[in-house]
Parts: structure tokens; sequence; C-alpha cells
């Protein structure tokens, strides 16, 4: 058996040129329906599918779109806020030293009044304390002097001999006393 008998057997079926000289090529009627077929196919993508995909692509762009409006105006809020804090954050600091500047004037306002304050109460302490010491060496004077004079009394009249009883006299005696005592003048013997 040779190759070429199938193929001459083939071709000898007496089924017209189509059939026979070109076994790839379809029938005609085929090729009319795969045209129609084809068509009808193209004219359904062209009506339905494309436009059904055009709007899909155009959702997605508006959508990608949108969202990069949305990330630029979220960056442009996000720099704004940004801005509005580093402003508050000044305001914030200024105002920090501002009170902090005022808090250490009172506090020096505060401590020169209360060393105003122990400083009077210092010297109102002191000059009562003057006071009293006042006091009680004139309380102190007046005690010494009357001890003395007793004593004075007692001890001249031992000297003399002779009671100085009088209280005119006696006083007249201490008071001589005790100023020539206080003058810083040596004692003298007089007799009243």
């Amino acid at each position: 058996m040779s190759l070429a008998s199938p193929v001459v057997a083939a071709t000898d079926g007496g089924g017209g040129f189509w059939e026979s000289a070109y076994p790839i090529i379809p029938h005609p009627g085929e090729l009319i329906f795969g045209f129609i077929a084809i068509a009808i196919l193209y004219w359904i993508v062209a009506k339905k599918v494309v436009p059904r995909l055009e709007s899909i692509y155009a959702e997605r762009t508006a959508a990608i779109e949108g969202g990069i409006a949305k990330a630029e105006q979220a960056q442009a809020e996000a720099s704004a806020a940004l801005q509005q804090y580093q402003a508050q954050l000044t305001e914030a600091r200024t105002e920090a030293a501002r009170i902090r500047q005022q808090a250490q004037e009172e506090g020096a306002a505060i401590v020169a009044e209360l060393r105003q304050r122990a400083q009077e109460e210092a010297n109102r302490i002191t000059a009562a304390a003057t006071q009293q010491i006042q006091a009680e060496r004139q309380q102190a004077m007046v005690q010494l002097r009357s001890e003395v004079g007793r004593l004075a009394t007692d001890l001249a009249s031992r000297i003399v001999g002779e009671s100085l009883e009088d209280e005119a006299r006696q006083r007249r005696v201490v008071d001589r006393f005790l100023g020539e005592v206080e003058a810083g003048q040596p004692v003298q013997g007089r007799s009243s």
C-alpha cells in the first residue's frame, strides 16, 4: 500500500472541487455558518460585554482616582492638623513660659512679703523685748535703790550712831548718794 492511495481514494469520491482538491478547506456552507456565528458573537461582545468591561474599567479608574484624591485630601488635612498642632504647641509653650514667669514673680513677691513680715515681727519682738528689758531694768533700779537706800541708812546709822529713821532725811541722803554714784563722782561724807 502506498501513501498516495488514501489521498487518491479520498479524491475519487466525486464530491466536487472543494472536497477533492483541498481536504482542509471547509465546506462553503460551514464557512457561511462560521462567519454568521462570528458576526453574532462579535455583535454580542461589542454590545454587551465590551460596554460592561468599559464601565467596570471606568468604575475602577474612578475609584482609584477617588482614592488618590482622598489620599491627597487626607494628606492635606494631616498637614493642616500638623501645622495647627505645632501652632498650639508653640502657644502652649509660650503660655507655660508666661505662667512660669508669673509664678516666679509671685513667688518672689511672696518671699519679699514674708521677709518683710518676718522683719516687722522681729522688729516688734525686739522692740517688745527692749521695752520689757527697760521696764525690768527700771523695776530693778527702783528695787535696787530701795534696797541700797535701806542698807545705806542702816550702815550710816551704825557708823554715825544715831537713828536715821526720819524718812525725808533718809530719802535725801539716799538720793544724794545714788546721784553721786551714778554721776561717777567720789562719795563724800556730808551731813544733812
